[in-house]
């Protein structure tokens, strides 16, 4: 058995639990007197949070959020967590709500051979504390959440009932970040594709790239890197998960599909709106016409279209570019003019698409964004005609039905690795098409729930496919 030692000492710290029937998780206050969890502040009772202070209400969640981790898994051995809310990095427009991560990885132990474990599913199958009078997962939680300097107005709901309103529900926080010191993380380097140690995960075992045919444990580190900004080609295989999907995800995944131009026809990966009608089957068939209210030749769309502009998006796709203006607002001014429908197309090189926010209840066209690339490949293929009476190639914003939302064409759930590759998030989380949005997504959705599993969730049947 080989350890690779990043050891966290527990020392005399309090610990805060609440009953578990499977696991035994314990949280180990590790803040000093007078902050984090050890916080004066008065606190009024909220949400079925029992606290009078506000270290009390934080230690509560963090034990409540524990219990229901511990409710879903079975190890004979504790979970030890050391926590702390301390200030993390954090503006008025961002900020880093917490990071959780297991303090040792262990191999060879009677598991799969030649594999890390993270230390607490390795206890697990042990049936014994390998690293006795150590933490298991580290995690640290943004104490400044909320303030004037740190996304003001956006505090931690430290309720336990998951009615957090505009809050941040703190418990859901907390159990996305457990769920990777339990083992919902590759220990390998998908930056430089470089196994640690010269051993893969065992969560690696599981990672699938759909375009090499390969798996991350039998890849060269070049493959690796390749495969960890594969946007949406990098997917799960395990039994469990795969079993699970069908009940927790929707069928359909949106989608844009081009006809009439050699150059273009095919179908493309698309963000989707938060605003304006869901997406379905047939939103909307229609041929795309390009907004050009710019001396470069891009359409902006942040003002009302001119006669020209209208009448070529009038009953059609409006095609735009992202920039300058919000994307309800190029919606509302396509919209005015008559547009059926809206593409809106990436001005930075990135992949997948990502989703179009805003809110506007008025606005009831479907909208979708593409990435940098695509776009040029429909611009360069719409035929433009005097009056822009017609373009020659014909959108479809619509759903697949044949596949879930975050999962290849086989079922296989998609993991997130955007390109470029993104540090902290790339591989080691679902992807962001994922509907209904899951736990383990890399930003978190106001809609989750407090479940790990199914109908609501994914992250327990991952789990359970390596090994807890």
């Amino acid at each position: 058995m080989t350890i690779n030692r990043l050891l966290a000492s527990l020392g005399l710290s309090l610990a805060a639990s609440f009953p578990a029937f499977g696991a035994n998780i314990v949280i180990f206050n590790g803040n000093a007197a007078g902050v984090g969890f050890n916080d004066p502040t008065p606190a009024a009772p909220v949400g079925g949070n029992p606290g009078t202070t506000l270290g009390q209400q934080r230690l509560n969640a963090f034990a409540y959020a524990a219990s229901v981790w511990g409710a879903e898994l079975q190890s004979d051995v504790d979970v030890n967590v050391l926590a702390t809310m301390e200030p993390l990095t954090c503006s008025a427009t961002s900020a880093v709500l917490g990071s959780a991560g297991p303090t040792t990885v262990i191999r060879d132990f009677g598991a799969v051979a030649g594999h890390w474990y993270h230390v607490a599913l390795a206890n697990k199958l042990i049936g014994e504390d390998v690293i006795p009078g150590f933490a298991h997962i580290r995690a640290r939680f943004n104490s400044n959440l909320g303030k004037p300097t740190c996304l003001p107005g956006s505090p931690f709901y430290l309720g336990l009932d998951g009615n957090a309103g505009t809050a941040i529900d703190l418990v859901t926080v907390l159990l996305h970040e457990f769920g990777h010191g339990l083992g919902f993380s590759t220990v390998t380097n998908g930056l430089t594709g470089v196994y640690l140690s010269g051993f893969p995960s065992i969560y690696d075992n599981f990672a699938f790239d759909n375009t090499t045919g390969k798996f991350w444990n039998a890849m060269t580190p070049a493959e690796r890197v390749a495969s960890a900004v594969n946007a949406r080609n990098l997917v799960w295989t395990g039994a469990g998960v795969a079993a699970a999907a069908p009940s927790v995800l929707s069928a359909g995944t949106p989608q844009l599909e081009i006809k009439g131009s050699s150059d273009a026809d095919g179908t493309y990966q698309v963000g989707v709106a938060s605003f304006g009608p869901p997406i379905e089957r047939n939103s909307v068939n229609k041929q795309i016409m390009q907004v050009v209210d710019q001396p470069n030749g891009t359409g902006l769309a942040c003002t009302p279209l001119d006669s020209t502009n209208a009448r070529a998006v009038k009953n059609r796709i409006a095609l735009v570019d992202r920039g300058v203006c919000g994307f309800v607002v190029k919606a509302k001014m396509v919209q005015d003019a008559g547009a059926a429908g809206m593409i809106v197309v990436d001005n930075v090189a990135t992949t997948p698409p990502a989703d179009l926010g805003g809110v506007d209840p008025t606005i009831t066209i479907p909208s979708v964004r593409v990435t940098l690339a695509d776009g040029t490949t429909i611009k360069a293929a719409l035929k433009h005609t005097p009056g822009g009476r017609s373009s020659g190639v014909v959108g479809r914003i619509g759903l697949d039905t044949s596949q879930l939302a975050g999962a290849d064409k086989l079922g296989r759930v998609m993991l997130f690795s955007p390109n470029p590759f993104q540090s902290g998030s790339s591989v080691s989380h679902w992807d962001t098409s994922a509907f209904r949005n899951l736990l383990m997504e890399p930003f978190i959705n106001a809609d989750l729930t407090h479940s790990v599993k199914p109908p609501q969730d994914l992250t327990l049947p991952m789990l359970k496919d390596i090994g807890w």
